[in-house]
This record gives C-alpha cells, sequence and structure tokens, in this order.
C-alpha cells in the first residue's frame, strides 16, 4: 500500500517535471522564431552592433529597415530628416555648432541682424543649469514694459518646457505676427512668475551713452548686431560734442554678434594698420584683420568686462588691451576664441559652423580661458544679480572712474 501511494506521487511529480520541459520548449521555440528565425528583428540588431565598417547612410538605413517593419506609428518624413541631421551635427559636441531648419533660417537670420517681431529680450545658455536665462530686455520693448528683468530663468513657453538645448527653437517660439501674444513662465529666485506679453516689431538700438562726472563718457551696449559700429561712432560724437576727455566702453554682459562690427569700433580707436586679429583655420592657415583707417579717438579709455563678455566683446576687448589701447577693469571674460560662419544650404536650411579660432594681436588665445583684465575688480558680495547693478554698487564702474580722474 505504501509503495503505491510512493509510486503514485512520483508519476505526479514525473509528469510536472514533464508539462514544465514541454512549456519551456515551446516557449523556447517560439522565442527563437522571433528572434532568431528569418528576416527578424535580432538581424537588425546584429548587423547595426557587429559591423563597425557601416558608414552613416548604411547604419542608417540599417535602423530604418527595422522601423519600416515594426514602428507602429506614423512616420513624418521631413522629422525623420532633421532629427537624423541635429543628432548628427550635436555629435561634434561643439556647443557653437548647430543645425537651423528652413523654417527657422529666416527668422535666425532676422536675430542675427538685430531686427525682428517679438517682445525684446536677449538670451543667453546657462550651462552650469541647462537653463534659458534673460540677459536684459530691450529699453523700451515690451518684455522691459512687462517686468521681465536681467537674469530671469525662461522655464517655458505657452506652456512648452524648455531648456538652453532648445535655445534657436525657443527664440522662434517667443517671436511671431505683431500684435499676437506669448506666454512665458519664469523662474525669478525660488518665486515662478507667469506673463503674457504682446509682440511688437522690435527696433533694436544697443549702444547707450551718458557724460559721468569729471568729464568722462560712457558707452553700453548688449550685442554686436548690424549698425552697431555706426551707432556707436555717432553717440562717441554726441558725448565728444558735450565735452568728455575719456571713454568708458562697457562690455559687461555682451554676448557678442557680428565680428566685423567689433572690428570696425576696434578700427575707431586703433592705429592704421595695426593688426586687431588673427583668424587660424583647420589647415593653420592665417587671416589676418588689419585696421584699414586713421582712429577718431584720441583719448584714455577702458573698457569693462565680466564672466558674461563673450566673443566678438572678447574680440574688442583684447585687440585694444593688447595694443595699448584700453585698460581693462572687471573680472576675466567667458572664454570664446572661436568664430563661426552661418552657412545657407540648399534646401533652405542652415548649418551655424565652428570654422576658425581667434588670436588677439599678442597672438593670444583666449578660448575657454578668456581676458583676464589690468584691473580685477569684484563687484560686493551683496549684488545679487550682475546684469543689473545699481550704481552705487558698481565697484567695477567706480573703479573705471577712479582710473580715469588720476
Amino acid at each position: 500500500m505504501e509503495e503505491k501511494k510512493r509510486y503514485k506521487v512520483y508519476r505526479t511529480i514525473m509528469l510536472i517535471v514533464l508539462v514544465t520541459f514541454v512549456t519551456f520548449m515551446l516557449t523556447s521555440i517560439g522565442f527563437y522564431q522571433y528572434f532568431v528565425k528569418g528576416d527578424s528583428l535580432n538581424k537588425y540588431l546584429t548587423l547595426m552592433t557587429s559591423d563597425e565598417s557601416q558608414d552613416i547612410s548604411q547604419t542608417i538605413d540599417t535602423y530604418r529597415a527595422v522601423i519600416d517593419k515594426y514602428y507602429l506609428g506614423e512616420i513624418d518624413e521631413q522629422s525623420l530628416k532633421e532629427g537624423a541631421i541635429k543628432g548628427y551635427i550635436e555629435g561634434l559636441n561643439d556647443p557653437y555648432t548647430e543645425y537651423i531648419s528652413k523654417e527657422d533660417m529666416e527668422d535666425y537670420m532676422e536675430d542675427t541682424m538685430g531686427n525682428f517681431v517679438g517682445i525684446g529680450i536677449y538670451m543667453i545658455e546657462d550651462t552650469e543649469t541647462n537653463q534659458i536665462m534673460v540677459l536684459s530686455p530691450i529699453k523700451g520693448s515690451p518684455a522691459e514694459k512687462a517686468g521681465i528683468q536681467p537674469g530671469d530663468y525662461i522655464v517655458s513657453v505657452n506652456g512648452e518646457t524648455c531648456t538652453a538645448d532648445d535655445m534657436t527653437v525657443i527664440s522662434t517660439k517667443i517671436k511671431g505676427e505683431e500684435g499676437t501674444t506669448v506666454k512665458l513662465q519664469i523662474l525669478r529666485g525660488e518665486e515662478t512668475l507667469n506673463f503674457e506679453i504682446t509682440r511688437e516689431n522690435i527696433i533694436v538700438n544697443p549702444v547707450e551713452g551718458e557724460v559721468l562726472e569729471n568729464h568722462i563718457g560712457y558707452i553700453a551696449f548688449s550685442s554686436f548686431d548690424e549698425n552697431t559700429a555706426d551707432e556707436f561712432k555717432t553717440k562717441f560724437e554726441e558725448l565728444q560734442a558735450q565735452g568728455i576727455t575719456s571713454l568708458i566702453i562697457d562690455l559687461r554682459n555682451n554676448g557678442g554678434g557680428i565680428v566685423d562690427e567689433a572690428l570696425q569700433i576696434a578700427g575707431y580707436i586703433a592705429d592704421k594698420d595695426s593688426v586687431l586679429l588673427y583668424e587660424v583655420d583647420k589647415d593653420n592657415k592665417e587671416t589676418v584683420e588689419k585696421n584699414e583707417s586713421n582712429p577718431i579717438i584720441n583719448m584714455p579709455v577702458i573698457i569693462l568686462t565680466n564672466e558674461n563678455t563673450a566673443s566678438s566683446s572678447e574680440i574688442l576687448a583684447g585687440a585694444l588691451k593688447d595694443l595699448g589701447k584700453a585698460k581693462i577693469v572687471g573680472t576675466t571674460t567667458y572664454g570664446k576664441g572661436v568664430i563661426q560662419q552661418i552657412l545657407t544650404l540648399p534646401d533652405g536650411s542652415g548649418l551655424k559652423i565652428t570654422t576658425e579660432k581667434y588670436l588677439t594681436p599678442n597672438r593670444t588665445e583666449i578660448n575657454e580661458i578668456g581676458i583676464k583684465p589690468d584691473e580685477i575688480v569684484e563687484l560686493p558680495e551683496s549684488v545679487e544679480n550682475v546684469l543689473n547693478v545699481d550704481r552705487n554698487q558698481d565697484t567695477q564702474l567706480q573703479k573705471a572712474i577712479e582710473m580715469l580722474t588720476e
């Protein structure tokens, strides 16, 4: 009896084991057929991972075959194309080289030239936080009237969250037809603010000037746009007519712009035939930029800089410092010592691409280094925002005035 019972238990166990084994085999065969048999996904994955000799076009073709065979959703050919190009360019890991779609190209060029319909703000990338920061609202612009302040972070546009990676796209979304509105969510310190701002035709006139104490002229501007050099000259002549005997050029928080505009302003101060800039391409071929005109500014000059002084601003500051035509006061500049060109492609899209590095007249490289001032002056710790400093706390400006008064 006991033996019969044990035999029954044994049969039951064997049956369970047999069923389990059969189930495993069927499952294994099923997975084998899914992953290995014939024209399968694994075939494509193996091709993509094992053949390192494939060039980019072959690799994309392989991925496309997988998408065509397995992707459930609809395929937007243009989006795929633009995504592929954008990702390819981003693979350079150059923060200054970027693909610009055909739709964004016109707006991008308008921004570069300083004419557009929008709310009137200068934006920069905060690389530490990967956020878009307002460098400054343009004077008299809808943004300034609405209360947008330097140092504000743009969190979202029309409800769409954004980061510094979306800079070009967000710039386009902020702009639009005159009279329409755009909604911005702003982070100011720990406070989140919401704005709805009406777009206007923005007339950019970034060059501002005034006469300070002791007949000192003061000129400031936020970028080098088309005609900035002419506006600088006009402003200087206005101040000169008011009897200034020295000049402060405030390049703090100036993110740069058109190189030729910076060189033209340098030419107002440097001697004729002076070397203003060396441009060096990937083959180490040098282009020398020289001043072709006689100077119109023959007086002591001090340039104010800070960590947001970048690109064309550094070209101007570096040239005048090396040539002994200006003293630099403030803090070390940003350190963008490379130059980009904007190329229009046959399909109407664009590529902003780093093509050259530049050297100051003393052949000094500044990329990722910056320009060290002659007089290093920090702002007081009580200053919360370097983009918006009260005159009574502006130790850098005060130092420049003191040096020109001695």
